[in-house]
Parts: C-alpha cells; structure tokens; sequence
C-alpha cells in the first residue's frame, strides 16, 4: 500500500474531506468562540466521530481531524483546566476510528491553523511565540499519530514559515494551505507566489489554497501549479461570519462544486477537498464525478 507521500507523487488524485467547524453548526452543536470546533469534542465526540465517517463513506481518501482549535493558547482562554495534548489525541483518534472504519485507504492529517484569528493577520503572534506553540501543536499532533500535518488557512509567510518549520522538525509530512480572497494574494497582502517558494524552501510535500471562494480559484491554481510541488484545492461556500469584513460566500449546489473540481483536477490538482460551508454532499458529488 503506498504512502501518503507516493501517492501525492505519483496519483491517482485524492479526496480531501469537506469542513467540520460548520457542519457542526449545521447540525445545530455549540461551536461559540474560541473553542469553536473543539467545543464538540467535549460536548459531544461521538458526532464530530459521524462526521468524520460520512465524509469517509462520500469517499474521502484525506481526513482531517478536529485540531484546529486544540491549541493551549485557545483552550485557556476558554478554560485553563483543558489540556492541549489530551484534547488533540481525542481528535486524532475519532478521525482515526472513521479512517479505520473505511473500505479503502484513509489518511489522517493533523489541522494546523493560525494560532489567531484566521482572517486578521495583523493579530500573528511575535516569531517566538510562533517558533513554540506551532512546536508544540506540531508535537501533540504527531504523537497522536497523524500521518501529515496540514497547514491550513495560513494568511502570512511569516506564520507559514514557523508552522512548517516546526511541524518538519517534530517528524511530519507538511502540507502548507494558504488562504487568498481576491486574486493570488494572501490576507497579509503577500503574494502567494512568494508565500509558496518561502514553504517550499522547508521542504513541504503539498502546497494548497483554502477557504477562498471557488471563483478565485483561477487566480491561485497557476501560481500553485507553478510550484513544481504536488498542489491542492478546498474552496468555501460561505460561513461562518458570513458578512464581516470582507468574507464572500458563493452558492454551490454539490452538482456545481463537482464540475469545479473535476476542473481543477484537469488542471493537475493532486488534492481536492472543500472547507467552510462544505459538506458530505459536496465531496460525494466530486466522488462519484470524478471516479465514474
């Protein structure tokens, strides 16, 4: 059976699984800030675990599991008695169980955000606080038992940098997504063309864009192409925080987000996926799409 690296190099493409944060709030969990997403996992594992094993049984060869808001720095701010090392092993595991579950190979990856606001990257962290917390997330989600960690929503080179470094030193495959609204920019005002060759030069295995909505796909995908790396795409449709500050939502019926994506492998895309507002329905669209 190859590994996750093998198969990147080497295809068929793979199916990264849709958003977890919103569909939990779809269905009605406390998802308040700051835990957001981490709250289920203390209020109620067992559906971010069903989750997880939809977007297995739509088809997804990549799952990610619910660290995206594990890290001490959020968890104390909503309670200083949870532990970041306990809380991402439990989210690695019900990813894990779901992967374990499914008739054909699934990887798990291990969510690595911005340790702030993924939407203001004026708030990023000084290169310290940086260079230890993305250590220590990086840690707590290898030895969980990841298979990659995935940067996601990246919104400056500068965090990008430190994330990736931190995750190739604790041992991991780095998969490195950048978010980019308007043209091939990130939030920062950075290029994504320089934000991909400053990850590259820390040896990641993937670069990606994410939460953009699908009609600024065009502008990344040649930049990422580019690359020379194996490159991916997971587009929003909207929510949460619809409305504020410059986010943009897009209707897509699974239909649509199919022939998007059918697109975006043609263009060479090795990972396909989607992210806020996306759900099991839209990654079983692109299922049975692109491997009939």
């Amino acid at each position: 059976m190859p590994d996750l690296l093998e198969r990147l190099a080497r295809g068929p493409a793979l199916l990264l699984d849709g958003a977890t944060g919103t569909e939990l709030e779809r269905r009605r969990a406390a998802a308040a800030l700051p835990l957001w997403s981490a709250q289920a996992l203390i209020d109620d594992p067992d559906l971010v675990g069903r989750i997880h094993a939809e977007y297995v049984a739509a088809g997804a060869d990549l799952l990610t599991a619910n660290t995206f808001r594990t890290q001490q720095r959020t968890l104390s701010r909503a309670d200083p008695r949870l532990r970041a090392a306990d809380l991402t092993a439990q989210a690695v595991a019900l990813a894990r169980r779901a992967a374990e579950a499914a008739g054909h190979r699934v990887w798990v990856l291990g969510s690595a955000p911005p340790l702030e606001d993924c939407f203001r990257p004026d708030r990023v962290p000084g290169d310290a606080d940086l260079a230890r917390e993305h250590a220590e997330h990086a840690q707590h989600l290898m030895a969980a038992g990841v298979d990659a960690i995935l940067l996601e929503t990246m919104n400056t080179i500068r965090e990008a940098v430190a994330a990736a470094r931190a995750a190739r030193a604790a041992g991991a495959a780095v998969l490195a997504s950048f978010v980019c609204w308007d043209g091939a920019t990130l939030l920062s005002g950075e290029a994504l063309g320089d934000a991909v060759s400053a990850v590259r030069e820390e040896r990641v295995a993937a670069v990606l864009a994410n939460c953009l909505p699908p009609s600024n796909v065009a502008a990344c995908a040649p930049v990422l192409r580019a690359s020379g790396l194996p490159w991916g795409i997971y587009p929003n449709l909207g929510a949460p925080l619809d409305g504020g500050a410059g986010r943009r939502s897009e209707e897509c019926t699974p239909e649509a987000f199919a022939a998007h994506a059918a697109e975006w492998l043609d263009d060479g895309a090795r990972i396909v996926g989607g992210c806020c507002g996306t759900d099991p329905a839209q990654i079983l669209a692109v299922a049975q799409r692109t491997r009939s």
